[in-house]
Parts: structure tokens; C-alpha cells; sequence
């Protein structure tokens, strides 16, 4: 009974010692491997708290994230540097119904880091990017987005 018990052990290790690392880990536990998307559409907002235009386009994407379609994931990045503790803390205060990209580990994404805010990605199923989209988002532009080519 040891042996089998070792030898499963073993064998979970391995396998996940040879899982790619993901490229990004939500706080609701989510992974995400831009390499093996499957079939998912990727919505990723970047925002700070000191962002007054970007704390104004938090009720839309919460609302976006409510009736989003099932293939379709929104990941919010805080542009500031912050412990995931205190990426907890900024997300209760202000609301934030969907999912956060944490920040330890740090988050590889398929595109540059913007220079503005606030900005929108979205990463289509095939790999493709699109944006950054400038500026506020709204449920409309944001259903847009995922719905063109």
C-alpha cells in the first residue's frame, strides 16, 4: 500500500514538475497559458486607483463581465505595482466584480505594458491582439471588441 501510494506521489510530481508555468494566475484561481488559449477570448484592462477615468469604466466592465459569453475571460491588471494582499484590498474597495491578474508572480502578457490608462487588450483565440483600445470602456465598446474580426 506504500509503494502505490509513493508511486502515485511520484507521478503527480512529474507531472506537474513538466506543466508550462502560466503566463498569468488570477485571484479567483484562474490560469492562463497565451500559448493554449482554447477557444477563449481574453479581455485585459489595465487600471489604477489613481486613474480617474478608469475608476469611472469599473460599473461597465463589471457589467460586461456579468453578460459576458462563456468563451470569454476579463482579467483586470492593476498598473501600480502592489502586494496581492493589497491587490485584495484595492478590489473590495472599489468594487471590482471580475477576476484580477495577480501580481506575485508577476504576469507575462503578449504585448507591451501601455503608457497610458486606461487601456484595453483583448487576445483573440487564435493568439491575435488587439489594441490597445484608449480611453474608457463601455459594455458596447467592449461587446465590439470581442465580436470583430
Amino acid at each position: 500500500m506504500k509503494l502505490r501510494t509513493l508511486v502515485y506521489a511520484a507521478t503527480v510530481l512529474l507531472i506537474t514538475a513538466c506543466s508550462p508555468k502560466p503566463d498569468v494566475i488570477t485571484d479567483q484561481n484562474n490560469e492562463f497559458s497565451w500559448s493554449q488559449l482554447e477557444g477563449k477570448t481574453v479581455v485585459v484592462n489595465y487600471f489604477a486607483e489613481w486613474c480617474a477615468p478608469c475608476l469611472r469604466e469599473l460599473p461597465e466592465l463589471n457589467e460586461f463581465n456579468s453578460h459576458k459569453p462563456e468563451n470569454v475571460e476579463l482579467v483586470g491588471v492593476s498598473f501600480d505595482p502592489m502586494s496581492n494582499s493589497e491587490l485584495a484590498e484595492l478590489k473590495k474597495r472599489h468594487g471590482i466584480e471580475f477576476q484580477l491578474a495577480l501580481m506575485d508572480p508577476a504576469p507575462a502578457f503578449p504585448f507591451q505594458r501601455p503608457q497610458m490608462l486606461p487601456a484595453t487588450y483583448v487576445i483573440k483565440p487564435d493568439g491575435t491582439v488587439k489594441g490597445p483600445l484608449m480611453g474608457e470602456q463601455d459594455l458596447e465598446s467592449l461587446e465590439n471588441a470581442i465580436n470583430s474580426h
